[in-house]
């Protein structure tokens, strides 16, 4: 079950799933900067992981034309100088390898010694993986996708606090409703035994951490939101073979609702939901388990407790 916070402002959207918090701008093709059009960004500050290409690419490449100053990230100080520097506005390129936790928590000094707030958080990067392969015993996507910016959050939430009104958007998946049996698999966090559904795993993980981060944000100026760009053909799937479906997104379009939730003012007050397509809609109930939410986190805290802030 929800929190008892969240209830009153979920309760309609579940029931309404087409309907959303508002109105959507969004119809066939509608990309980051359509939903942006009007937007004036300048004086706000964005975080944006995963910004050498895709979707994190164009999310900064249309928050930076906004007039956002783009604090982005790659795996490495020359992947995300180049991403920079091929985009038109304020950027800072930052190194994050999400399955280093050494690199998140220099990343997160990095961001740090900019002593500036984060009005927004964009917890974009990710890796698709089929074969079985670990990080520190635990499947890697779970680490990568996951538990990296579980962490680079802990360590600059403060940052977003103190924004006049900071968004951390977090891109999970549709796919999260294909996690193993039972959710987060706590019992077996290696993922030997449902390796070949770490990405579902890893996504509701995603949407699970956005959702208890919400909570432990209520009576702040902060909120928190999981986003699905929908199916797109970025460079996600490279190890597994590129096969992307006919109806692919452009990673244009798969911006668009990311944008759409960390800069619409109609959004300011908008925590705890996830959104696909500009709206609010019903994620699978794993995804809802309040309980499964909170302890999610208090096993990422333990997993990571060397490196929280």
């Amino acid at each position: 079950m929800l929190g008892t916070l969240l209830l009153p402002l979920l309760a309609p959207l579940f029931a309404r799933e087409a309907v959303g918090l508002s109105s959507s701008p969004f119809a066939p093709g509608t990309t980051a900067e359509d939903v942006t059009a009007g937007i004036d960004l300048r004086g706000r500050t964005a975080l944006v992981t995963g910004c050498s290409s895709g979707i994190g690419l164009e999310t900064m490449r249309v928050l930076a034309m906004r007039g956002a100053h783009v604090i982005g990230t790659a795996r490495t100080q020359d992947k995300a100088r180049e991403a920079c520097s091929g985009v038109a506005g304020s950027t800072t390129p930052v190194a994050l390898e999400l399955s280093d936790f050494d690199s998140v928590v220099a990343c997160a000094g990095a961001v740090r010694a900019l002593d500036m707030p984060i009005d927004m958080l964009i917890c974009n990067a990710g890796i698709v993986l089929d074969t079985h392969e670990q990080v520190r015993g635990l499947e890697k996507q779970f680490v990568v996708n996951h538990l990296g910016h579980f962490l680079l959050v802990d360590r600059v939430i403060d940052r977003v606090k103190a924004a006049p009104q900071g968004r951390v958007v977090v891109l999970g998946s549709g796919d999260h409703g294909r996690a193993p049996p039972g959710g987060i698999q706590f019992d077996d966090l290696s993922g030997k035994s449902w390796y070949a559904r770490g990405y579902s795993h890893s996504k509701l993980a995603n949407g699970l951490f956005s959702l208890e981060l919400a909570r432990r944000l209520q009576g702040t100026r902060a909120t928190s939101n999981c986003v699905t760009p929908g199916h797109a053909r970025t460079n996600i799937l490279r190890n597994v073979g590129s096969n992307y479906r006919d109806d692919a997104r452009t990673p244009a379009q798969a911006a668009a609702t990311p944008c759409h939730v960390a800069t619409s003012p109609t959004l300011a007050t908008a925590n705890g939901l996830y959104f696909r397509d500009g709206q609010a809609v019903a994620p699978d109930p794993m995804q809802r388990d309040a309980a499964m939410a909170r302890r999610l986190w208090q096993v990422s805290e333990n997993l990571v407790r060397d490196h929280l802030a």
